[in-house]
């Protein structure tokens, strides 16, 4: 499993993907396809979900719409407009993020790089 420090600052990425990808869906379905996609290793806690869904959403990139299912209510989360730029930035931000990160790994002992 990942931990989760190395998650948070991707976070809000990996929402937004997935919403992007899926269309509306509800905090448990979303915590689902992430370990579905990620094989178990990375598992979503509401603690962390919840708050980077309500944070999206007083920023407008995400709306909310609610129904009844099985006497619960169950709140769908969908971007907006807004939400859709949001994505492509961010994925953007990540595999700039990602690349640099790969260049750490791959150094190699008794090379200098200055």
């Amino acid at each position: 499993m990942i931990a989760s420090e190395l998650l948070k600052g991707s976070l809000k990425t990996i929402i937004l993907k997935i919403l992007e990808e899926e269309g509306p869906m509800h905090g448990y379905a979303i915590t689902r396809k992430v370990e579905e996609l990620t094989g178990g290793k990375i598992k979503l806690t509401y603690g962390a979900l919840y708050p980077v869904l309500h944070k999206l959403e007083s920023e407008g990139v995400l709306v909310t719409t609610s129904e009844i299912y099985n006497n619960r209510m169950r709140i769908y989360y969908t971007l907006t407009q807004k939400g859709h730029s949001v994505v492509k930035e961010k994925i953007e931000e990540l595999k700039e993020f990602i690349q640099s990160l790969q260049s750490i790994i791959e150094l190699k002992p008794g090379l200098s790089y200055a």
